[in-house]
């Protein structure tokens, strides 16, 4: 490797490494920067040349990093981020503001929550964009510690102490029928509850997961607040038994079930209300209450040094807030 002389290095090689680390293509690298294919292919040569490795293989699919380029990618892009903060004025002028906000948050998180988020930017900060990363990826923690993630939605709150938390809202489960099923009509036993064929929702987890923030967010807080394994020891203990006909991998594919046939299904209320206001299902008055639990927002401490993160976090913390209460729910 050659010796690299840091006082040499011209620092927007590293921006450049780092869109086309993002986009594993030299298009859409230039693209994003407002640079041709040809300005960005003559970089990453000055910049092969000065770390003295290829960095990016060309593929049929893409540009694929090596390994000295994966080693290096989440220290280029948090000191990038860490010289953007330091240059970034102290006041953030929501209304002129032009940038973008990377969110891990799942389907249950994008249907409860993130209509009221995206309402509330385009009516303050309409050149802000938001982009909304999946939960299945196991490098959350890594991926937050190198600014490629500036917020995570998250059902549980076991995190380092370098993050920081703020609770968003609170949700129970609850039983759902379809709009109409003779059982929605009045308070039901359980034993009249067991008589209805059941779809349960049992997500796959992982070894990797952490937070609760992986796999189908609307699954962790069942897993938390409707505790299966729990309720079917409970009614064994009164004698009683259901019947599982169907089980599946979300919350949305059981509620879509429940709503054209007549089973009943354990699932968020939050979730449940939206079917419920499209008029597709309808609550079931079971004997017993759920417990509620907490959704928070996860984020590292010391980017709320930057006052755009910092107003981001605020608008989320504030749309949370004028959610519904579950606690109305009738037991």
């Amino acid at each position: 490797m050659p010796d690299i002389h840091f006082n040499n290095l011209d620092l927007n090689l590293l921006r450049i490494f780092d869109a086309l680390l993002d986009e594993r293509s030299v298009t859409r690298a230039g693209a994003r920067l407002g640079m041709t294919q040809s300005a960005v292919s003559h970089a990453l040569n000055r910049l092969r040349h000065t770390l003295g490795d290829e960095l990016f293989l060309r593929t049929s699919t893409g540009m694929r990093p090596t390994a000295r380029a994966l080693e290096m990618g989440a220290a280029v892009r948090s000191a990038l981020a860490n010289l953007q903060s330091a240059l970034t004025p102290s006041l953030f002028e929501p209304a002129t503001a032009r940038r973008r906000f990377n969110v891990v948050a799942g389907p249950y998180t994008c249907a409860v929550l993130l209509p009221s988020v995206v309402s509330r930017l385009r009516e303050t900060a309409p050149h802000v964009a938001l982009r909304i990363l999946g939960v299945a990826d196991p490098r959350l923690i890594e991926n937050l510690d190198a600014g490629e993630v500036d917020v995570a939605v998250v059902a549980e709150r076991e995190i380092p102490k370098r993050f920081a938390y703020e609770k968003l809202f609170d949700d129970t489960v609850v039983w759902v029928a379809r709009e109409g099923h003779p059982a929605a009509s009045a308070p039901i036993s359980l034993q009249a509850l067991c008589e209805i064929p059941h779809v349960l929702v049992a997500a796959p987890r992982t070894s990797t997961d952490h937070a609760g923030a992986h796999g189908d967010q609307g699954a962790s807080v069942q897993a938390k607040l409707g505790d299966d394994a729990g309720f079917e020891a409970h009614l064994a203990s009164l004698g009683l038994s259901r019947t599982v006909a169907v089980t599946v991998p979300d919350t949305f594919s059981a509620l879509a079930i429940v709503s054209r046939t007549d089973m009943a299904a354990l699932v968020p209320w939050r979730l449940a209300e939206v079917s419920i206001q499209a008029g597709r299902i309808s609550l079931l008055q079971t004997p017993y209450s759920s417990p509620v639990g907490e959704i928070g927002l996860l984020y590292l401490r010391d980017r709320l040094r930057d006052p755009a993160l910092a107003w981001f976090v605020r608008l989320m913390v504030d749309a949370a807030g004028a959610l519904s209460d579950p606690s109305r729910v009738a037991a």
